[in-house]
Parts: C-alpha cells; structure tokens; sequence
C-alpha cells in the first residue's frame, strides 16, 4: 500500500509532459479517438522519455465546442470511441463508416459533421452489442451514468432544447420522472450509457498501455459546469446560487485581465458553498473520487474560485457588474492527500489563493509567455520557479510560442531576447536564435532546466507550429477554436530524440 512519503517522493519526482488533447489526435474520424492515433502518441511519448501527457476534459463539448461548457461534468465524450476498436469487437462493419467524408481539413475537426453522422454509427454498434454481458449487466444495475443518458433522450426529444424549455413534467427533476423516461425509453436510455460504457472500456485499455510505459496521465477539471447540464437540471436549488423559482442568480467569470480587457462573462452557475458545507462538501467529494479514477493526476482549472469567486448578477451586460465572493478554501480538500491536484493559479492572485496553495501544498502554474514584461521580479520568469510547480511554455488558452514571438515589434523583439539570454546564461543553457525552431527549442530547454518538478510543453510548441495550430482564444467563438488536429508524420524521430536528450541531461 502507498504510503505518505511514497507519495510525497512521487508528486516531487522531476518530469516533463507533454499537452495532447485527445481531440487534436491523429485519427480517420474526424476528431482524436481513443484507438490508432492515442497509442502512436504513447509510443512516441515513450520513446522521448515524457513521463506524463496531459489531456483536456474529456467530457461531451457543448456551446462553442468547448470542454469547459459540458451537459455532463463527469459524462465522456462519445466522439472520442474509436471505430476501429468497435469493428475488431464485432459491433461495426468498416463499410458503415469508412464512406464517411469527416472533415474536409485533416487539420480541423468539422464538429457539425460529427453531430450528423456519429451517433448515427454508434446506435449500429449499440444494435449488436451483448446486453447480456455481466459486465454490462452490473453496470446497468449500478445505474452508471443513468442521469446523463435520461438527459440526454430528454434532449433528443426536447429537439435539444435547453432543459428549461421542455415541457413539464421533464423540465423538473425528481425521480419518479427519471424512472418514467427509463421504463417508456429504455433503449434510448440504455444507448446514451453504453456510449459511456464503450468509452470506459477503450480508455482504461488505453491509460494501461502509458501506465505499463511509464506514463502518468494528467486530466483537467473544469470547476464549472454549464447552465444547460445536469447537475443543474438535477441539483440545481441544491448546488448553485439561484432565486426563489430556480432561476440562477449570479454567473461565473473573470474581471479584465491578460486575456480580456472588459473580463469573461462565462455563463456557468456558480455555487452556493454555504448550501454544500451543510452535507460535507458530498458533491465535490463524488466529484474527486470520479476524476481519480480516469487519470492519475488532475489539473483543477480555475483554482483561485475555491478562495474568492467572480460571480456576475443575471442579467448583467459585461463582466465588469461582477463582485467577489468568498469560497470554501481549503475545507473542500480535506481528505484529498492521496490525489495528486495541479492548482491552475492564474488570473488575478492575491494572498488569499497564495494562502490556499500554501496550505493545501497544491503545485500551482508558471507559464513562460507571461514573464516578459521587463520585471526581473517576474514569477514567471524560469530562474525563479521553485521546485513546487507546473511550468509551462503557454496553455491551450494561449497563443503558440512561435507566433507569441514573431508577433512582437522589433523592439519587442529585442528585449525578449535579451531576457531570454539572460535566462539561459543563468541556468547555463544554450541561447540559440539562428532560426524559430532553435528559438523555440531554447525556451522550452529552460523549463527543462528549470527546478520545477513538473514541466508540460503543448505539443504545438514541441513542434514549433504558428497560430494555424493555436487551440483556442479565451472571448471568442469561432471554427478556430477546439479544432486544430495533428497528423500521424507530426510524432517526429528527431524531435523524440531531442527530448530525450533534454530528459537525461535535466533529470526528467
């Protein structure tokens, strides 16, 4: 049995990662799958010595094709089941897929061809699939994902309507309307869990494969689920702050910051921690122990939010009206010293979320493109992360290294290089500008060199790629963003190797 030092010596062990969405996997079905495309990464992974991949939340995307706007906060995305896979289980045919035109951009996902045609093939599978298995049976019994798949045949037959616009008696949850919709839907019910059950079976096959290689997987969680989900359909009076009809009285966002100069008006419900401290934090608690079983550490977006949250009144125009309000702090994590939490610090922190850190001992984030502000004092910067942390080169929200750099005016330019010389004359590592790729190649060698235990490079900037593979821009929707894909001849040897090198030399 892990003991507290063994886990302590694991958490502090030196490594680096790599960010690869699953959606942005090479695959022949229009978006990243669990199959083909997932196990040449881990290959790939493996033979340059990155001990962890970090993923996006694998849950069904929703407004904008987002991961952080979910109908289900611990639903999986069913586009992710790889066809392949339910061929050489004797679900599909090749003829009732392989005639499918995806995407007319092998580089972006088309999501609109993906809700025309995919479920449509699933429902073949589900057809033939052993519902007498009883691995299939205990999973029905325990009622798996049961309230995700009655949403969702309640949203196919509300035209996929917001849950507040169905028709009553749907549109309010008890469980005699749950148990209704199973016995007069069953098979539509049944579908929506086997896509969950087909998930999971692919998945843990998968994360066994990194696991017997070395490889850690790193998920993210987001800490807010969408309006339209159901944990508000469900739980909504239980969990969220709303007015005396249900209807959400604050939403979350972000006052201006670097990302936003007029801030980010989310849309999610933000919770009433008042109401869940009254039952033990229950929700969050089901909540860590799901997400623990699908990835061995977790990265929680939006950290700050358990000190002070932004919540914005209904209503309001711009998030500019928002006001902070105090959340659970580190109450919510108690019991939590066997999970392995990456804190997403970043935004506006004062010294109540460095307070929480502290206390819960939660490494939090360096990301590099946001040391260049000519402050030597800045966090940022790689000669001052400590050994706590997650340093990045840039997140899936920012722009890609090599266009964060070729978009700066000369005398832009010049600064930054300077700094970056500094940089590398401090941690002695090479200071290389004869072209981007050595350029990139520098920057992403001092985070190597760095002393953070934990580095992550998004593979867009292993690569060195501009903005054409940039993933997503915070504040906007557009065919942009969520969509950019990589290709198989993108697992390159001599980048492998490179990373190799750097993964011996530093200690990874």
């Amino acid at each position: 049995m892990e003991t507290r030092k063994d886990r302590k010596e694991r958490k502090t062990k030196r490594r680096a990662g790599v960010l690869m969405p699953v959606s942005s996997l090479p695959s022949a079905f229009g978006i990243g799958t669990l199959g083909e495309g997932a196990y040449a990464f881990v290959d790939w992974m493996r033979e340059a010595g990155i001990k962890v991949w970090q993923v996006l939340p694998l849950v069904p995307t929703g407004f904008g094709d987002s991961p952080y706007q979910s109908c289900c906060s611990d639903a999986l995305n069913y586009y992710f089941i790889d066809l392949d896979l339910l061929e050489k289980d004797g679900l599909l045919a090749k003829a009732e897929y392989e005639s499918f035109v995806w995407s007319d951009d092998e580089r972006r996902v088309d999501y609109g061809r993906l809700y025309q045609y995919r479920t449509g093939i699933l429902r073949k599978a589900f057809e033939r699939f052993d519902r007498s298995s009883p691995d299939w049976r205990q999973f029905i019994d325990e009622k798996r994902y049961e309230d995700y798949a009655v949403f969702m045949t309640l949203k196919e037959r509300f035209g996929y309507r917001p849950w507040r616009d169905w028709d009553e008696p749907y549109k309010t949850y008890d469980e005699s309307v749950a148990t209704s919709v199973v016995s007069e839907a069953e098979n539509e019910v049944r579908f929506w869990q086997f896509t969950q059950f087909v998930f999971l079976k692919q998945w843990r096959a998968l994360r066994q494969y990194a696991t017997e290689r070395g490889i850690a997987v790193m998920g993210d969680m987001p800490i807010y689920v969408a309006d339209d989900s159901v944990e508000t359909w469900k739980h909504g009076k239980e969990l969220f702050m709303v007015d005396e009809k249900g209807n959400l009285s604050m939403r979350a966002g972000v006052p201006p910051d670097a990302f936003s100069e007029d801030g980010q008006f989310w849309g999610n419900p933000v919770y009433d921690w008042e109401k869940m401290e009254a039952d033990g934090y229950a929700w969050w608690k089901a909540r860590f122990q799901s997400v623990f079983s699908l990835y061995d550490i977790v990265r929680i977006d939006h950290f700050r939010a358990f000190d002070r949250f932004y919540a914005i009144p209904n209503g309001a125009e711009t998030a500019k009206e928002g006001e902070w309000l105090d959340g659970p702090k580190e109450k919510l994590f108690d019991g939590c010293d066997s999970y392995e939490i990456v804190a997403e610090d970043l935004g506006i922190i004062d010294d109540g979320v460095r307070a929480l850190l502290n206390n819960t001992g939660f490494p939090g984030m360096k990301v590099f493109v946001f040391a260049f502000d000519h402050n030597p004092e800045n966090e940022y910067l790689p000669t001052h992360y400590n050994e706590n942390c997650v340093a990045y080169t840039g997140t899936h929200d920012n722009e890609t290294l090599r266009y964060f750099i070729e978009n700066m005016d000369a005398d832009e330019r010049k600064c930054f290089e300077k700094e970056l010389e500094d940089q590398c004359l401090a941690l002695e590592t090479p200071y290389l500008t004869e072209t981007m790729d050595a350029e990139c190649e520098s920057v992403i060698e001092l985070l190597f060199a760095s002393k953070a235990n934990l580095i992550v490079i998004p593979m867009h900037d292993v690569l060195c790629m501009g903005e054409e593979a940039r993933l997503n821009a915070p504040s906007t929707v557009s065919g942009a963003n969520w969509t950019f894909r990589f290709i198989l001849r993108d697992f390159k040897k001599r980048k492998a190797a490179w990373l190799k090198r750097l993964t011996e030399e530093y200690d990874r």
